[in-house]
């Protein structure tokens, strides 16, 4: 749908742990969101182990597209973009889940490097921050993978690691709350990923980091005190690596009950938060970073203009 020179673009991203959905009003100077979607449907579940994906999570997917589907038709979306990252890179069976989205929405997925989608988060997380506060790193923990991204007005460089926080949580904690054996055994499994990522990208260079996605914005509600999701607080908000590694330790402490009676706690984040956080203290261990900023603009932000200027 065009408007006054304006492109109505939708972008779905379907991750290991979430698939979402973002509609937005775009030009090449404007940006204004229409409609924002989530659902947890963990289509990850076991590929660590199996390499493939598992039916029921497909079948989760599936039904979460066709949600998904209903709201483009009914807000007359005009351009649309689906990535999917890293579980459909890893997954073998990975064409029963791409042709299941191209017979509902007629498109097919495009599975994405590591790299593309690093691309993609970086310009959606540094589009509404101010260029004067570069170099920035941003670091988005999804349910696979972490990228880590340097860069300025653009990617200068970045590194794909698998220590999402589904990743984590099915390979290290089979005890809840995990065990101070099953945490150290994660915590070097994550050090060693974020050396490597270290190896190619400044991590400890940037002026800003900025981290996105889920865990990120769901330890900045912690830090903040929120009594439930906000997140019109949390986005652009600043956390400090004091109250980072605070937050990682009170989940790591808690068990499942617990963390599900947290306002602030999305259902579906709740058995993969523990490793989330671990991930993200890790992260400011090694970046030496005083504080992080949580970014409610992701890949999404950034697939949509990347569909405005196509």
């Amino acid at each position: 749908m065009w408007r006054e020179g304006i492109m109505r673009v939708g972008a779905i991203d379907c991750g290991t742990n979430s698939i979402r959905l973002l509609i937005a009003d775009i030009s090449d100077s404007s940006f204004r969101e229409v409609y924002r979607g989530m659902e947890i449907v963990r289509l990850g579940q076991g590929v660590d182990e199996t390499g493939q994906f598992h039916p029921d999570a497909i079948e989760r997917t599936l039904t979460a597209v066709d949600t998904f589907h209903r709201e483009l038709a009914r807000r007359g979306v005009g351009k649309l973009r689906f990535c999917a990252t890293s579980a459909s890179r890893d997954a073998t069976n990975r064409d029963l889940f791409l042709d299941g989205v191209h017979e509902r929405l007629g498109i097919y997925p495009e599975v994405i490097s590591g790299d593309e989608e690093a691309a993609l988060s970086f310009r959606g997380a540094t589009q509404v921050i101010s260029q004067n506060q570069g170099p920035f790193l941003v670091v988005d923990i999804g349910g696979g993978s972490t990228e880590f991204v340097f860069g300025r007005e653009s990617v200068e460089s970045a590194k794909s690691v698998n220590i999402g926080c589904v990743r984590m949580s099915e390979r290290h904690f089979r005890s809840d709350p995990p065990t101070t054996q099953e945490i150290e055994s994660a915590r070097q499994d994550i050090v060693a990923a974020i050396a490597q990522a270290a190896a190619l990208v400044p991590i400890t260079q940037a002026n800003t980091l900025i981290a996105v996605a889920g865990t990120a914005t769901t330890v900045a509600a912690a830090a903040l005190g929120l009594r439930e999701y906000d997140r019109y607080s949390i986005h652009l908000s600043r956390i400090k690596a004091e109250k980072v590694h605070e937050v990682s330790k009170m989940f790591l402490t808690m068990n499942r009950a617990e963390r599900s009676a947290l306002g602030y706690m999305h259902p579906g984040r709740v058995d993969v938060i523990t490793a989330g956080s671990l991930v993200l203290s890790e992260v400011m261990r090694a970046t030496g970073a005083k504080e992080f900023v949580a970014s409610e603009s992701d890949i999404l932000d950034g697939m949509a203009w990347s569909l405005a200027q196509s």
